[in-house]
């Protein structure tokens, strides 16, 4: 594949704007009209309102709280497409979250508008990784990018891998943003190119400089509201924007879920997590989207495993950490029992 700047703008120059929902939309939202913007239409949708705002405003305490305790450690956190220190960061955002406010976390991911958009392009077993983002007033824009799987190579190494597997990596993966705070365009939301996921050699693209003004030049950028949700192929050419206000600091909690049958971006202890969590998860037992928490927290997919161990006797496949979870909670089983059955699984996983 060699990279063709005239061959891109008869892909992106389509002309279907991004799709817009409400997170009414999303309780009888048609999943395969979901996968298939993100796949072959413009790449990125909104839902209106898919987080209530005091649900928000709970969890935007806690990760002030967390960016608090990261400069009083003295820790930095680095940044992939823009300037160290430009933005506040934290990085595994989900697992400290669940560590420092575990109640605020069930609530906050108990989200229906969330589990639609994740299985409509991941399908059940998907896994939550969560970073914070918040671009200070001044903050400059991201270079634009793909992101990963092969987003996180150089393009000689992109190269090495067949043409098939650059079209494989964007299913494995679902790129999300859940605005925390209202943001007009003056304080630099996302900026996407619409239909630039469908171009085959994009990964090799996007770090050429033709590529870079294009998308400069044709970008848009989508205005959002406190509570609103975007997700987007991870392919789309896409980078955060400059911050041209003087008092927002604009805060995005950035989302990137993980097939169940690929890798995800960071390490998080789900072991930890599921101990953590379940108190709060017992309380909201009865509600009607508690799965979706568990979802975010639990490891949905029962490999890989050492099958000497764990051995799948009565179905094709052992159970996975959250069908664990989920009986925990259905049956209130006590903490002790679930850390001890937690415990036991992961031994088994061990390869010797």
């Amino acid at each position: 594949m060699v990279p063709d700047l005239e061959a891109f703008r008869s892909i992106v120059e389509d002309g279907e704007p991004t799709r817009i929902y409400s997170a009414a939309d999303m309780v009888e939202s048609n999943m395969v009209e979901i996968a298939d913007c993100l796949m072959n239409g413009p790449g990125v949708i909104v839902i209106k309102g898919a987080f209530g705002t005091s649900i928000v405003d709970a969890a935007t305490e806690v990760f002030f709280q967390l960016i608090e305790e990261q400069k009083r450690s003295g820790k930095g956190a680095g940044d992939h497409f823009a300037k160290a220190g430009a933005n506040d960061r934290v990085w595994n955002a989900l697992e400290k979250m669940a560590m420092h406010a575990p109640d605020v976390f069930v609530d906050y991911y108990a989200n229906q508008s969330l589990a639609v958009a994740c299985e409509a392009w991941l399908g059940p077993g998907y896994q939550v990784t969560s970073q914070l983002n918040v671009v200070n007033p001044g903050g400059q824009a991201q270079s634009p990018h793909r992101d990963y799987h092969l987003g996180f190579m150089d393009v000689d190494q992109a190269a090495r891998f067949p043409r098939h597997a650059h079209l494989l990596s964007p299913v494995l993966t679902l790129q999300g943003a859940i605005a925390h705070i209202d943001m007009p365009v003056e304080s630099g939301p996302t900026m996407y190119l619409p239909h630039s996921q469908k171009y085959d050699a994009g990964y090799l693209a996007w770090p050429l400089q033709e590529f870079k003004d294009y998308f400069a030049e044709h970008h848009v950028q989508l205005p959002l509201e406190k509570g609103d949700a975007v997700f987007f192929n991870p392919a789309l050419f896409h980078g955060a924007g400059t911050n041209r206000t003087a008092d927002v600091k604009r805060m995005a909690n950035l989302l990137q879920i993980g097939s169940p049958m690929g890798r995800t971006l960071e390490t998080v202890d789900r072991e930890r997590m599921c101990n953590q969590l379940f108190p709060a998860l017992l309380k909201r037992s009865g509600h009607p989207h508690i799965d979706a928490a568990i979802a975010a927290a639990a490891e949905g997919y029962p490999f890989p495993t050492n099958l000497d161990r764990d051995e799948p006797i009565d179905a094709i496949v052992p159970e996975s950490q959250a069908d664990l979870l989920r009986r925990a909670v259905a049956d209130r089983w006590s903490t002790e029992q679930l850390a001890k059955s937690l415990a036991d699984m992961a031994t088994k996983k061990l390869s010797h």
